[in-house]
This record gives structure tokens, sequence and C-alpha cells, in this order.
């Protein structure tokens, strides 16, 4: 008698999640449903998710378990996000989440209280296994629309080699469509739009001044002229046109932010350009660390289209960026993906 394979799946009660649990129901697995309760309010990780992926989870007639993670949530997403703004970055949380909170501690919770070995969620992206180079490679999803590999660059070899993306090979329309075949409660329910924190708190600059005390300060061009003012400089990031409240003749941009002298500068679209970045805290996934030299395609946000550069290896683990053409709103802070075709190579933060 053949054993079904157990595997947790990551529910945050959307339509997502749900076609991914209904899908490894009907290829046999022995699916657990898993829900990390992240915080308060509204949204897609909190109560209102948590009850639809309950009532999934039923309708689906497997088992639902809820984890309490505020505290983890707190410390690596909450603080994470708060500490980088007030030093002038602008943070990604998506890929720390992902890392800290969601796989890792779901891939320990899996082995260690349903002795599982598997954990999926309704990502759009794909492993395989490179026999060659003895190393699991994250791909894509061939939806390049939906594609979500750009979120996921900080996952390491151990998580790669327990994970499964049942949507990595279909797009978003054909998920609707299964979860009406499915006749799944979520089919119809809306996609999510901002970051959690976003949806709970109304934007970011509410969820910051909740953290962050107001520190007026000066808006000034690239010559020094002072040209407005500002409350804080978390609440701008670089490339920024809009909510700057100061006429000008020409359409001014973020360029960067002076922490020290509490600074906002701004500048024309062309001064807002960069030739080359540094990155640091690389996460090498598909491919070892490089020695030498690289031609890759590079994503400095979730969505802009990946352009070439140059990849230039430093001194511990850093790399330089050599755009073959000035790059609008390279910034600090936000996650670089490195990926050549459907392949993410690795990624890191871009420093200042």
């Amino acid at each position: 008698m053949m054993v079904m394979q157990k595997v947790i799946v990551g529910l945050s009660g959307g339509v997502d999640s749900s076609v991914a649990a209904a899908v490894l129901c009907d290829q046999g697995y022995d699916v657990i449903g898993l829900t990390l309760w992240l915080m308060k309010g509204k949204g897609q990780c909190c109560s209102e998710g948590m009850i639809d992926a309950a009532a999934l989870c039923q309708q689906l007639e497997i088992p639902h378990h809820i984890v309490d993670s505020r505290e983890v949530f707190t410390k690596e997403i909450i603080d994470y996000l708060v500490n980088g703004y007030q030093s002038g970055i602008t943070p990604s949380p998506c890929s720390q989440c992902n890392k800290a909170v969601k796989f890792g501690p779901m891939l320990e919770y899996a082995q260690s209280q349903h002795n599982a070995q598997l954990v999926a969620t309704g990502h759009y992206a794909r492993v395989s296994y490179n026999e060659r180079l003895g190393r699991y490679q994250l791909l894509r999803a061939l939806d390049r629309n939906k594609d979500q590999s750009y979120f996921l660059y900080d996952l390491n070899q151990e998580i790669l080699s327990h994970v499964l993306f049942p949507l990595g090979n279909q797009n978003k329309e054909q998920t609707r469509l299964m979860a009406a075949q499915y006749n799944l409660q979520t089919a119809d329910k809306p996609d999510s739009q901002d970051l959690c924190l976003i949806e709970t708190h109304g934007s970011m600059r509410s969820f910051l001044d909740k953290y962050i005390s107001p520190q007026e300060g000066e808006i000034v061009n690239l010559e020094g002229q002072v040209i407005g003012k500002h409350e804080g400089i978390h609440h701008y990031t670089i490339g920024q046109r809009k909510g700057l409240g100061i006429a000008a003749p020409e359409p001014l941009y973020v360029v960067s932010l002076d922490r020290t002298l509490n600074r906002v500068i701004v500048g024309n679209r062309d001064q807002a350009g960069q030739n080359s970045c540094h990155v640091s805290q690389i996460n090498w996934v598909s491919i070892e660390q490089p020695q030498n030299p690289l031609s890759v395609e590079v994503q400095v946000r979730y969505r802009c289209s990946p352009v070439q550069v140059d990849l230039i290896p430093l001194d511990s683990g850093r790399v330089r960026l050599n755009f073959n053409e000035p790059q609008f709103g390279i910034t600090p802070g936000q996650a670089a993906v490195f990926y050549h075709g459907d392949i993410l190579l690795g990624g890191g933060i871009i420093e200042k």
C-alpha cells in the first residue's frame, strides 16, 4: 500500500493558495492547511484570511492549523521596516517575510509537528533540480505577468528542496477557472493589491506614522537650494514624484535622502538615473557565488522589466552592477534580483 506524502500548504485565504491546496489533494497528497497569524486587523494575512482558510479546509476535508507568528512578524518585518525607513532607505518586506517568517518557520513546523517533509504555497514560481550543478534552481513562473520569483530570491537550498509551487506552470485565468471548477468559495475573491501592512493601515505612510515621529526638514535641489519642506524623510522614496508638494516648471523626483541633514533631495528625471549600484547581503540561489564578472539580467523592482547588466564581484560577497544605460529610481533597501532567462541566479539588497 502506497503511503501518501504529507504536505503543509500555507493558506492565506486567497484564491491562489486555495487552488494550490485543492490541486495537491487531487494529486493524492496528504494535505494539511496552515495559516500564519501575523497581525491583527483586516487583510489577507489576518482575521478575514484565517476565516476563509478554515472554511476552505472544511470544504476540502483536510485539517487546518493556525500558528501564532505575531512575535516573529513584529521582529522580522515591522521592526525591519521601521528601522529601514528611519535610516533613509526603502526596505523590501515581502522577500524578508518569505525567508524569515513564512517558508523557514513553515518547514520547521512541518517537520517537527507533522513529520512532513514538504511545504507548498500559491506563489507563481517553479523549482527544478539541476543534476550537473547539484543544486535546486528557482525559475520564473510560465506566466511572466504573474511571476513572483522576485520575492523568493532569498530562499536557500534546504527550503527549495522541500517546497512545491503547484501554480507555477499556469496563469491567473487558469487558476480562477480551476477555483470555479472545484467550486471553491474563494473563486471570486478579489486579489490583494498591496502589502498586508498597507491593507491593514490604509497606506504605508499611515503605518509608518504609528512608529516614527514627524521631523520637519528641507526639500532641496541638487544645488542645495531649499525649495520646500517635509515632515519626515520616511515619507519619501527614491524615484517618487507624487506628493512632493512643490510647484516647478518640470516634474521633480526624489533623487536621494540625506538622513544626517534630514533632507530630501530632488531633481529632474535624468538626474534620478544611475549608471551603477552596489548590492550586498546576496543569496546565490541557482548557482554558486561567481568569482568572475557575469553578464546577467537584473530586476530592481517587482513591477519593472529586467535589464542587461555587467555584474562585477567585489569583496565581502558584494557585487557592483554596471548598467548599459542609466536606470531610473534605483532605490537603496530594495531587492536587486539576477536572472539568466527564466533562471533566478540570486539576489540581494541595493546599498546606498
